[in-house]
C-alpha cells in the first residue's frame, strides 16, 4: 500500500513555520513534519517564504502579514483546493476554506482544525462547514464544549518536537512572561504578579498591531522597571534560552483560551507553569506537579514562590507523554483513517488518484477570486 497523501492548507498571514510568532503556522509545521516522519507523503499549500521541509505551494510569494485584508485567503483557499486534488485528505488550517463546500474536491475528506475560540460567529461559520461534510477538529476538551451544536469529530492538543527544545536548569534568576501584548493575555497582571512574589521577570511578547502597541503604552510600560524588562519579541534559539533559564512561565490568562502552545513549550523546556483554571490549562498543567492552577493573582504569587520545589523533569517527562509532535501526527492520522473508511464508495486509500507532477502552472479558469490580476501557483 502507498503512503497516505496528506494536503495541509496553512493561513497566507505568516510563514510556515513562522520566523517569531505564529501559533497556528508553529503546529501546521509540526504537524506535517510529524506526518512526515510517520510514512506520510505532505504537500503544504503555504505561502512562498515557507520553509517546512516537505513539498510547497503557493499562490502569495510572500506572507500577507496579520493586518491583510482577510478576503485575501479566499484567493489563497481556493487556489489551494484546486492544487491539492488527487491527495487523499485535506486539512485546512485556514478560517474561509472550511465553509466553502464548492471548492471541496469530490470524494475527498477535508478536516478543519478550529485553532480560535467559538464565538457565536464562528459556531455559525463552522456549522456551515460541518454540515458541507468537514470533520471539525478542537484542540482541547474546553474548547469543545463551547462548540454547542457544531459536531466536533475529534479533540487532539498540540504537540511539538520535543528534540528542538532543551531542558534548562531554571537558573536564570527570573520568572518569565512569553505571549502577545494583548490585555486577554495578561500582561500587566504577569508583572503585578511576579512584584508581589518579588521575582524579576522578563517579558518577551509580539507587539505589531495598533491595538497592541496602544495596550502596552497604557497598561504595561508604566509598569516596568529593573525587575520587569520587556524584551521585544523573541523566537528561535533564544526564546528556549529564556524559557530554559526561567524558574516558572506566568501565563496569567482570565478566560477560556482553547489552548495556549506556549505552556507546553515551557513544559518541554523544563519550566513549570502558573496558569489559571481556565480554558485549556487544567488539561495542561498538573497541578503541584508540573505547575499551579491559581485563584487569583494573589494565590499566584504565593505560588510563584513554590516553584522551586517542583521537579523540573516530571515538566519535561509530562510534555514527552502528551505533547510531542509523533503524539500529534498520529492522533491525526487516526481520524484520517476513519474518515476515509467511511467515504460512501469505500474506496481505500491505496486506490486514490496519484498527485499531478509538481510544476509550476496557471490556476485554472485564469483568475482566482478576491484576485484583481491573473495567479499563478508556484511549487517546491
Amino acid at each position: 500500500m502507498r503512503p497516505l497523501r496528506v494536503g495541509l492548507i496553512a493561513p497566507p498571514w505568516v510563514p510556515v513555520p513562522p520566523n517569531i510568532y505564529g501559533g497556528t503556522e508553529l503546529v501546521v509545521d509540526q504537524l506535517a513534519r510529524g506526518l512526515t516522519a510517520a510514512g506520510c507523503e505532505v504537500t503544504l499549500f503555504g505561502t512562498g517564504e515557507a520553509t517546512c521541509p516537505v513539498p510547497r505551494r503557493w499562490l502569495y510569494p510572500q506572507s500577507l502579514g496579520t493586518m491583510a485584508d482577510p478576503s485575501a485567503e479566499l484567493a489563497h483557499v481556493e487556489a489551494a483546493y484546486r492544487e491539492l486534488v488527487g491527495v487523499d485528505v485535506i486539512h485546512d488550517h485556514t478560517l474561509s476554506g472550511p465553509p466553502w463546500a464548492d471548492l471541496h474536491p469530490p470524494g475527498t475528506p477535508v478536516v478543519t482544525t478550529v485553532h480560535g475560540e467559538f464565538t457565536p460567529e464562528m459556531r455559525e461559520l463552522y456549522t456551515v462547514a460541518a454540515a458541507a461534510g468537514v470533520a471539525v477538529v478542537a484542540i482541547s476538551e474546553s474548547q469543545r464544549c463551547t462548540a454547542l451544536e457544531v459536531p466536533v469529530a475529534a479533540v487532539i492538543h498540540h504537540g511539538i518536537d520535543l528534540v528542538r527544545y532543551p531542558v534548562g536548569r531554571g537558573d536564570g534568576g527570573y520568572v518569565m512572561f512569553l505571549g502577545r501584548m494583548h490585555p486577554d493575555k495578561g500582561v500587566h497582571r504577569a508583572i503585578e504578579v511576579a512584584r508581589a512574589a518579588g521575582k524579576r521577570i522578563l517579558l518577551a511578547a509580539k507587539m505589531w498591531e495598533p491595538a497592541e502597541h496602544r495596550y502596552f503604552a497604557e497598561r504595561v510600560e508604566p509598569l516596568l522597571g529593573p525587575d520587569a524588562v520587556y524584551l521585544g519579541e523573541v523566537g528561535g534559539w533564544r526564546k528556549l534560552e529564556l524559557l530554559g533559564g526561567a524558574e516558572a512561565l506566568i501565563n496569567p490568562i482570565r478566560w477560556p483560551e482553547p489552548f495556549g502552545l506556549v505552556m507546553i513549550e515551557a513544559l518541554a523546556c523544563g519550566t513549570p507553569v502558573l496558569a489559571f483554571p481556565e480554558g485549556a490549562a487544567p488539561e495542561v498543567v498538573d497541578d503541584t506537579h508540573t505547575g499551579f492552577l491559581c485563584v487569583d493573582e494573589g494565590d499566584m504569587a504565593a505560588k510563584t514562590a513554590l516553584v522551586s520545589d517542583l521537579d523540573r523533569r516530571a515538566c519535561r517527562a509530562s510534555a514527552e507523554r502528551r505533547f510531542s509532535s509523533g503524539r500529534m501526527a498520529e492522533d491525526h492520522l487516526e481520524l484520517y483513517r476513519r474518515l476515509l473508511d467511511e467515504r460512501p464508495d469505500g474506496q481505500s486509500a491505496a486506490l486514490v488518484t496519484p498527485l499531478p507532477a509538481e510544476v509550476p502552472g496557471r490556476i485554472d479558469g485564469g483568475r482566482a477570486t478576491g484576485s484583481s490580476s491573473d495567479s499563478w501557483v508556484r511549487s517546491v
